[in-house]
């Protein structure tokens, strides 16, 4: 059955071969963004896009995936290898870690976090093998993060063969001996002088073949299964936060562990709200009258409308603080504060009535009524002088 030939890495994230972890991250971002399933329903080729991104992305942005990419390419991960293979999976409703890595790019999420698909694949003498981890993309709103929610997403993964039980063979068969490589697991070729040994390509190292592959599943001990699954998403999780789930990733070979499940949190822009981890920064006009005479003002707070007392001669771009009403904590009861920037809007119509008022008002004034703008021009004498 012919194959479909993979892009190049580089070439799918649309940058060179000398990109930084930052930029990397941000050329993923933005075609992630672009090319999220939710953003494209019912479009294969953008689901098919946004699974090769992430692909791409989980091997550059690792170090040691990397080098061996740039080295060897597409064949670094080739048999069976638990990387880069699929951008989704799942599996029956789980328990989810709560592990949050601080973020996706290079070196971030310090030395205790696991990295994702790490570590080397081995197998065992009757071939199995640990599964391949997984990655899901889940993209929830920013009241969402807040308060904490439940999701429940579709994922397809190679899951354990129900015919053969996970074991690959049909019933009564065993394991027999490879006949390729004579149950040494390694295969020895020429190179000119040289004698080269290399994992056998039917046994897989192992040095035993299934004598009756079980006809479902090819003798792999799994099929490809579509699940639904519940996930609880905690109350101030971080974007670009990693959610872990163990043995939830792709079922092992022949009955090997399976994987795990990981779970990128990606937060949904807002449109009046700004973060910066627990602190949230908002935008609110008032009036010119409020903003000279003072008053109360309605806010607007992840918990519904608040008041803010507005000070007599309050000017534009003016900052206020509502403590406790930002976002929450991770995994604590405290909570950040909202930040308020007021704007001060000026009519933009005025009637007969109004400009008359306005320009008498205007002329009652005098300098000592616009402090700052008499500052501004004592300094500005020395450039007109």
């Amino acid at each position: 059955m012919a194959t479909t030939k993979k892009r190049d890495y580089y070439e799918v994230l649309g940058v060179s071969r000398e990109v930084t972890s930052d930029e990397l991250k941000k050329a993923y971002r933005k075609l992630a963004v672009k090319f999220h399933p939710d953003k494209n329903p019912g479009d294969a080729k953008a689901e098919e896009r946004f699974k090769e991104l992430g692909e791409a992305y989980d091997v550059l942005n690792d170090a040691d995936k990397r080098a061996a990419y740039d080295r060897y390419g597409h064949a670094a991960f080739s048999g069976g290898m638990g990387g880069p293979g699929r951008s989704a999976g799942g599996a029956d409703p789980f328990d989810i870690f709560r592990e949050v890595f601080g973020g996706m790019g290079g070196g971030e999420g310090g030395g205790i976090f696991e990295q994702f698909f790490g570590g080397s694949v081995r197998s065992d003498r009757e071939g199995r093998q640990r599964g391949s981890d997984l990655r899901y993309d889940l993209q929830i709103r920013l009241e969402e993060a807040a308060k904490g929610v439940e999701k429940e997403i579709e994922i397809t993964k190679l899951d354990a063969c129900d015919t053969c039980n996970s074991t690959g063979a049909e019933a009564g068969s065993k394991a027999v001996t490879c006949p390729m490589c004579h149950g040494r697991g390694q295969v020895i070729s020429s190179r000119g002088f040289f004698q080269v040994s290399q994992t056998c390509p039917r046994c897989r190292g192992t040095g035993t073949t299934i004598e009756k592959p079980c006809k479902k599943c090819a003798g792999d001990g799994r099929i490809e299964k579509t699940s639904r699954i519940k996930l609880k998403i905690p109350a101030g999780i971080e974007d670009a936060a990693r959610l872990r789930s163990t043995r939830n990733g792709e079922a092992g070979i022949r009955g090997g562990p399976s994987g795990d499940l990981y779970v990128v949190i990606h937060i949904a822009e807002h449109e009046i709200f700004q973060r910066d981890g627990e602190t949230l920064f908002c935008e609110v006009p008032i009036s010119f009258a409020a903003a000279a005479l003072g008053g109360e003002t309605k806010v607007p707070t992840l918990d519904g409308p608040a008041s803010l007392r507005i000070p007599p001669g309050t000017q534009s771009g003016t900052t206020f603080r509502l403590r406790n009403r930002g976002m929450p904590v991770l995994n604590a009861r405290d909570r950040g504060d909202l930040m308020t920037r007021v704007v001060v809007e000026v009519p933009t119509k005025l009637n007969a009535e109004q400009r008359e008022k306005l320009e008498s008002f205007s002329q009652s004034c005098g300098e000592d009524n616009s402090p700052q703008q008499k500052t501004f021009w004592d300094k500005a004498k020395d450039f007109f002088s």
